[in-house]
């Protein structure tokens, strides 16, 4: 069984002409060659923009690119039967398609109603700030391109816990509220609630049992395997591990869960953790800001610290480690892309050691190009290949398996190795990365390993290493650079 690796197949920026899904399809086979065994993809479902955005901002949960509505019948990526093609090519690849799931809000309503709403303070939105009062609103979904087809369920403003439709945000007043927001966990702002557009009310009965038999609908249409929860630090802890266990007993199986929980304080994902009851997984925040740092500070930042604070570190068998992804590159509100120079040793450090399961970003492999406007100037971005990623997502697959022994004793100059496991033939590896100067570790690979000599299939170090009789060797790496080491004969 080959280790757990993630692909993000997407960006944020990726282009509007509805290919993603048909380049799903034609790229599958070469993912699994790369020891891919889960594919992240976007919203599959009608934004509220049409084509013009990738998804997020939710129209309607049943158009996967059926229906003429916003615009289009397709959505950004192509057409439902495009994206149930692209589904099938994953699983004929024995890759796993995880599903990105957005039900935090909706936008796009097609029918005005009165709301009553009292406006709160945006900075601490537990305080009311008016009287109540109703304003118009576009929170009635009819969806009348599609016409009730596989589902007649309407949402009006008794779906809904806050707007944003006057320019400030609004609590609506409903008969689930009692005049609060929903309790979630997330303490910014004195309740984290409202996010953006129309705020579901996880309160409303109803509205819960109509999500849940739009999952039961979802994963029967498509097959996906698992979910990739968007913005669960908004949402009531409750909710997605009682819709988890309804799926569980109606298809009598677990899924495979991820959830986004945007905070750089692991303590707060593993309080959410415990919320939930260890039934989702979360993505490493904190990792990714402390490669980020590390980027940004070059030979300052001290390496042997890099994973403190980490999920990975605290709870790694529900840490989901990445590096950059479609929140964090250049031009979005969280921007904070990781430096290039320090991607391929921040890639190493999730790819390539035993604590976590990585997942790899769409740029890593196939580079992303693209231009917006900002401060009324067109700014151009490109984000390249980072040509060391395929590699070590071999070497993930094929060798980096065993004990793991590391060598975290220098600020700049830090490595581990992995043994090898009998099921996986002539496996094991050595990672040395420096932040700084060209420098070099003795590390030990074991016995199993002894008189081997070793090779740098990453870094550009020409020598070849001769371990002695127990397994040890001097490897390794030039300045701002990492050095993956593998077997002479593990070379391509």
């Amino acid at each position: 069984m080959n280790n757990p690796t993630i692909f993000q197949f997407f960006h944020w920026y990726y282009s509007p002409e509805g290919n993603l899904w048909k380049h799903g399809k034609e790229e599958a086979a070469r993912l699994a060659s790369l020891g891919v065994t889960d594919v992240w993809l976007p919203p599959a479902y009608k934004s509220a923009k049409g084509i013009e955005e990738p998804g997020y901002a939710v129209y309607d949960l049943y158009d996967l690119g059926e229906f003429d509505q916003k615009g289009t019948v397709r959505t950004r990526y192509g057409t439902k039967a495009e994206y149930l093609a692209c589904i099938k090519a994953f699983h004929e690849n024995q890759i796993n398609v995880l599903a990105d799931i957005v039900l935090n809000h909706k936008l796009g309503g097609d029918e005005k109603e009165q709301v009553p709403v009292k406006k709160v303070n945006e900075e601490n939105r537990t305080e009311i700030i008016s009287e109540e009062r109703h304003v118009e609103a576009y929170t009635r979904f009819t969806f009348p391109g599609r016409n009730k087809q596989y589902s007649d369920f309407i949402w009006d403003w008794h779906s809904f816990t806050g707007i944003n439709e006057t320019g400030s945000i609004e609590l609506i007043i409903n008969e689930y509220g009692n005049g609060n927001w929903e309790d979630v966990m997330e303490e910014e702002f004195s309740n984290y609630d409202y996010l953006m557009g129309n705020d579901i009310e996880f309160r409303n009965p109803h509205v819960r049992e109509e999500l849940k038999k739009w999952g039961v609908w979802y994963t029967e249409t498509t097959g996906v395997d698992g979910f990739r929860l968007d913005a669960v630090k908004h949402i009531n802890p409750d909710f997605f591990p009682e819709w988890l266990e309804y799926l569980k007993t109606h298809f009598q199986k677990s899924f495979f869960c991820i959830g986004e929980y945007w905070k750089s304080d692991v303590q707060a994902l593993l309080k959410y953790i415990d919320a939930t009851r260890g039934m989702i997984q979360l993505f490493d925040v904190p990792l990714h800001f402390n490669f980020y740092n590390a980027s940004m500070q070059g030979e300052n930042f001290d390496l042997r610290t890099i994973f403190d604070n980490t999920l990975i570190k605290e709870k790694p068998e529900l840490a989901i480690s990445f590096v950059d992804n479609h929140d964090t590159q250049p031009l979005q509100s969280l921007q904070s892309t990781v430096d290039f120079w320090f991607k391929p040793l921040a890639y190493a450090l999730i790819l390539l050691r035993a604590q976590g399961i990585p997942c790899v970003f769409y740029p890593a492999l196939y580079e992303a190009k693209y231009s917006e406007m900002k401060d009324n100037n067109k700014v151009y971005v490109e984000l390249n290949k980072v040509d060391a990623v395929e590699n070590m997502m071999k070497v993930r697959k094929d060798l980096a398996y065993g004990t793991q022994r590391d060598f975290f004793d220098d600020p700049n100059t830090i490595g581990w190795t992995r043994e090898g496991i009998d099921e996986k033939g002539g496996s094991g590896c050595a990672v040395l990365l420096s932040n700084a100067g060209e420098g070099s570790k003795t590390m030990l690979l074991g016995a199993r390993h002894a008189n081997k000599i070793f090779m740098d299939c990453c870094g550009g170090r020409s020598e070849k290493v001769k371990l002695n009789d127990a397994g040890e060797g001097e490897f390794f790496v030039n300045g701002r650079s990492v050095s993956v080491w593998i077997p002479e004969e593990q070379q391509a």
